[in-house]
């Protein structure tokens, strides 16, 4: 059996993986992480193609860069995400006192940014959000049946079967089911 903090294991491959997802996301050459973080460039670029496993030292620098504990990084490569998620184990709230059903197709995971979400409002249901839980939170909604009126921003768009609306989340949201039969609606959530 191998040992899991041997480097070429897995979990090296998913620390490559994030190291230079993170680098991305902060659009960041490696020359100025080597900067930001005291590391040089060619450790900096073997450790993201998996080529060394980089010290405990290393990881700290990259952290602190970063501004996250390694407890953190590390949580987010230490498990693959379940590929398949049978309904079954789709989690389900509802709130019966304004007539929404939640159901988390899937669920967010620390290793990955987005997570679907299938909403169902009864007729007369009308949700109200003052603030987004993180601002600037990607949403793509696509209404499956019925129609919707969503409002974000101040600005109501109205929705029918097939019709999808895009954007981002700075300020309050509002979900209206205005018809006489439910709308249901998958909601796409991508992590800023």
């Amino acid at each position: 059996m191998a040992d899991p903090a041997a480097p070429g294991t897995d979990v090296d491959a998913r620390l490559a993986t994030r190291l230079s997802g993170l680098r991305a996301e902060h659009g960041w050459s490696l020359d100025e992480l080597a900067e930001r973080s005291g590391v040089s460039r060619s450790t900096l670029s073997r450790a993201e193609r998996g080529e060394i496993s980089p010290t405990a030292a290393i990881l700290n620098r990259l952290c602190g860069a970063y501004g996250r504990t390694m407890s953190q990084l590390l949580s987010e490569v230490e498990a693959e995400p379940a590929q398949l998620v049978r309904a079954a184990e789709q989690a389900v709230w509802a709130d019966e006192a304004s007539g929404f059903v939640r159901r988390s197709v899937s669920p967010p995971h620390a290793g990955l940014r987005g997570e679907v979400v299938e909403g169902t409002l009864a007729p007369g249901a009308d949700l109200t959000y003052d603030r987004p839980p993180v601002p600037g939170l990607e949403q793509h909604l696509w209404v499956l049946d019925g129609d919707l009126e969503v409002t974000v921003g101040g600005a109501p768009h109205a929705l029918a079967t097939g019709d999808c609306l895009r954007f981002r989340v700075w300020g309050g949201t509002r979900f209206r089911c205005g018809g006489q039969s439910p709308v249901r609606y998958a909601l796409l959530v991508v992590a800023p």
